[in-house]
């Protein structure tokens, strides 16, 4: 059977499909990444993780400490939630969304990688994407300009194949 000259290059974050793989996914590299450079992954970290990997839509503080509540009968407090946050960017585990306040699971954790995000202001999913050929450029013109780049974040709004 002759292969399709259209290749789907829908990002799976904008289909429906299956998040368990996802969470499973993340939570493995997390165990190994951490074991690797002697980083503690916590009950409430690994748990904070799952829940940003439950979907690919940025969740904020204030949302993992509700959805921490559903799941336990005791509410976890915002420094505690924070310090949990911290760590996994710290690991790079996950990414922050800075324009929601809000953060979502990095797909190559072991990886130092550029990204920049699409945002879809519909339905809120956020799909990362590298961003080499973008970085180049930048730092191109920053250098030109004699500016010392310190943080760089792209984040772009729009709207999905789903909800297009």
């Amino acid at each position: 059977m002759p292969k399709s000259s259209t290749v789907n290059k829908t990002p799976i974050a904008c289909t429906d499909h299956n998040h368990e793989h996802c969470i499973e996914e993340a939570l493995i590299k997390a165990e190994q990444l951490c074991a690797k450079r002697g980083a503690r992954l916590t009950a409430l970290r690994r748990n904070v993780l799952r829940l940003i990997w439950k979907n690919h839509a940025p969740l904020g503080a204030y949302d993992l400490m509700d959805m921490l509540a559903e799941e336990d009968t005791r509410r976890v407090a915002p420094p505690t939630v924070y310090r949990s946050l911290e760590f996994l960017l710290d690991q790079g585990l996950i990414h922050r969304i800075n324009s929601l306040n809000a953060y979502v699971g990095c797909h190559s954790p072991s990886d130092d990688h550029e990204e920049y995000f699409l945002i879809c202001r519909e339905c809120g999913v956020a799909v990362e994407v590298p961003a080499k050929e973008i970085s180049r450029a930048i730092d191109k013109n920053a250098e030109a300009m004699g500016f010392t780049i310190e943080t760089q974040t792209l984040e772009v709004v729009g709207l999905c194949p789903n909800c297009k």
